[in-house]
């Protein structure tokens, strides 16, 4: 094989950086690892003689614009690349009834798509990542236990509304569906016992509240404490009102008892008069003995002895009488 031709007889760049670099490390030796301000002026100074020669500011500034611009353009070139050699991407196609929204634009994943927001597919890349897959054994709509007043009212009129459109208004709702909404059996599987024929209105009569909704209310109710209520009955009384101090307490205390004992006397009186006229009803027996004495010295005679609860056998060492 022939000898590799030449290029010139003058040094290769490689040889003249290696030359650069070991003047600069010989004039700066021992001050690179210095944190003088006048030290690293120095290096920096030495390294753009050695690295530029002689030449201006002006100059060494154009030849650095010049590298920052030629790195510019070989990390633009595989973009461009890219573009040039880039396949011709086929019409996306969705399944029927599905939404575009939820699937990414095939168009704006190369780069390509021009429609911006205009563009019926999504645009977030985002989106592969948060579809997950639909379990096609399991029905994914909530049942009753998770529905609120809306949502139950919004289901049945899905469900029932065509039905219930071409009956009255006055027509009587259906006991299977109160009961099945009641228990908490309805959904969206939930099937009528009169089957589709069923004459009856499916609907919440005006004013239906759920149990669960109901229970809430009721919890929700505000409770007034005792507090309250007499700060609250007091101010009823209206300012009008007698003050009440010590004086004006024992002259209260006084007339009540003087109230009661009045009302306690003729309570009795009444029932005095009831028991002469022969009318027992509400009286007690002490009072029957106090009204008339000697209902204690009356009875019936006992037939034989009589025995006295005083007398009674002498013990042992007793002196009888």
């Amino acid at each position: 094989m022939p000898p590799k031709k030449k290029g010139s007889d003058g040094p290769s760049k490689k040889s003249l950086e290696k030359e650069k670099k070991k003047i600069i490390e010989d004039k700066t030796f021992g001050l690179k690892n210095k944190k003088g301000a006048k030290q690293q002026k120095y290096v920096q100074q030495v390294q753009k003689q050695v690295t530029y020669g002689n030449r201006s500011f002006r100059d060494i500034e154009k030849i650095q614009q010049e590298k920052e611009a030629r790195k510019a353009e070989k990390k633009g070139a595989p973009d461009e690349l890219t573009l040039l050699f880039k396949p011709v991407a086929e019409l996306q196609k969705i399944s029927k009834g599905a939404d575009p929204k939820s699937i990414l634009c095939i168009f704006f994943k190369q780069g390509t798509c021009t429609k911006g927001d205009k563009c019926r597919f999504s645009h977030d890349l985002t989106i592969e990542r948060k579809a997950e897959k639909k379990n096609i054994y399991e029905d994914e709509r909530n049942e009753m236990d998770d529905w609120n007043q809306e949502q139950l009212e919004d289901v049945i009129t899905k469900k029932h509304g065509a039905q219930n459109k071409g009956l009255p208004p006055t027509t009587i709702i259906c006991k299977y569906f109160l009961d099945a909404v009641e228990a908490g059996k309805y959904g969206w599987f939930w099937n009528c016992p009169n089957g589709e024929g069923c004459h009856y209105r499916h609907c919440l009569p005006p004013g239906f509240v759920l149990k669960k909704d109901r229970k809430k209310m009721e919890e929700q109710k505000e409770t007034i404490s005792l507090d309250e209520l007499i700060e609250t009955e007091r101010r009823a009384l209206g300012m009008n009102q007698t003050k009440v101090t010590l004086q004006t307490f024992l002259a209260w205390k006084k007339r009540k008892r003087e109230e009661k004992i009045a009302a306690g006397k003729q309570a009795k009186e009444k029932k005095q008069a009831d028991f002469a006229q022969g009318r027992m009803f509400g009286i007690s027996g002490r009072e029957m003995f106090e009204f008339n004495p000697d209902f204690a010295n009356e009875g019936e005679e006992i037939d034989g002895d009589v025995c006295d609860s005083r007398l009674r056998e002498p013990e042992e060492g007793e002196v009888s009488d």
